[in-house]
């Protein structure tokens, strides 16, 4: 019995400690859904890139940011009606100034035998490169793998390749969205098949296009070939600690967190955090003065608004927050109709670009929107 008492307090002790970040108490107050109690950053602004069009592409979801020489890149997955549709292609569309927006371009078109999806955007020296995933219909348990285009001058794009494991192979898994640098390496993370099963991924290859390892991590739960952990982003502790935030799948409606003290080589399990979520893609990362930052929709249920950005000056506590989009009567519902369609703010990607913090997302799984806030508004007073 001793023994035993020693190792379940050995497992509570461990547990307590292992909890890679804390939100400060009372940040959200639960009784203003719409906005959660928060105010506005001054001067933040919402930007719609792209509003869906009857009948031609009701559904547009999964948008992701990068800037690449002067210019600001968005890329997102579009449809008929439905999500994951056959007739899904993945469109981009480029700014000079985040404000003004070019007419969409094609990326990647619908394909057959598959459906194609925005994976992301990676840059070195003058090339780009576009990341989508792609999901085969024969494939089970469902899952796919990552290609990329490289474009070297003008609006030519290359041949699709895969990106490569350090062994040489392609990736077995889709990349979702996010690259971060740490340590002069590239950290993300992919959804391993069989299935989707969450690992974490770094390269030091500055390309990001071979190189890649598997960093030490064990999944909470796999079930039906998902794991627990899912959608990850990252982030720097002041102290040098990455931490992985994830989408719990088993609906805790908390944001899961892992850390790493060797630059993603090895990652602690995954720990169920006191940051309220939507069970959705959330986007994390750093400012330019090292704080911490995690934008989701702290709802604690499956409602996906209000839209907002939390934020920590060491990365280990969260103290203050701010609204980036209101919910409730503020947020016209959908238009159109669509296998999964929702209200809401769905699945945030987040870029810091000149001396502003964009984040775009899908509103309503309809149009695509970006809202930036200056960095001097988010700065600790």
């Amino acid at each position: 019995m001793k023994n035993l008492i020693s190792a379940l307090w050995l497992c509570i002790s461990i547990g307590a400690s292992a909890q890679p970040f804390t939100v400060a108490p009372d940040l959200f107050d639960r009784h203003q859904p719409e906005t959660l109690g928060l105010a506005t950053a001054p001067g933040t602004e919402s930007i719609t890139v792209y509003r869906g069009v009857s009948e031609e592409s009701q559904y547009n979801h999964g948008a992701v940011l990068f800037a690449n020489k002067g210019t600001l890149y968005l890329q997102w997955q579009s449809s008929q009606r439905d999500e994951d549709a056959v007739d899904t292609r993945v469109l981009y569309a480029s700014s000079s100034d985040g404000l003004h927006w070019s007419a969409p371009k094609v990326l990647a078109p619908a394909r057959e035998g598959a459906v194609v999806t925005s994976g992301g955007w990676w840059a070195q020296g003058d090339e780009l490169y576009a990341f989508i995933n792609v999901w085969p219909n024969n494939l089970a348990p469902r899952g796919g793998y990552t290609e990329v285009f490289t474009r070297q001058n003008g609006e030519h794009w290359g041949e699709a390749a895969r990106p490569k494991f350090a062994s040489g192979e392609p990736l077995d898994g889709v990349i979702e969205q996010d690259f971060h640098t740490y340590c002069g390496r590239l950290v993300t993370a992919l959804h391993r098949q069989p299935g989707l099963q969450v690992a974490p991924l770094y390269t030091d290859d500055p390309s990001g296009l071979s190189g890649w390892k598997l960093g030490q991590f064990e999944n909470l739960s796999v079930k039906d070939g998902v794991s627990r952990e899912l959608e990850p982003s990252n982030f720097m502790r002041r102290d040098g600690t990455l931490v992985m935030v994830f989408r719990d799948q088993q609906s805790s409606f908390r944001v899961l967190a892992a850390a790493s003290k060797d630059c993603g080589e090895t990652w602690s399990r995954a720990q169920a955090t006191n940051m309220p979520d939507s069970r959705a893609k959330q986007s994390a990362g750093n400012l330019p003065d090292g704080t911490a930052y995690i934008v989701n929709n702290p709802s604690g249920s499956k409602t996906r608004e209000p839209l907002t950005v939390t934020l920590s000056d060491d990365g280990a506590t969260f103290d203050r927050a701010y609204l980036l989009r209101a919910g409730g009567e503020q947020l016209e519902g959908p238009r159109y109709e669509g296998l999964y369609k929702r209200k809401g703010f769905s699945y945030p990607k987040s870029f810091v670009w000149r001396e502003h913090l964009y984040v775009a997302y899908g509103e309503n799984k309809e149009n695509i929107v970006v809202t930036r806030v200056p960095l001097a508004s988010l700065a600790a007073h």
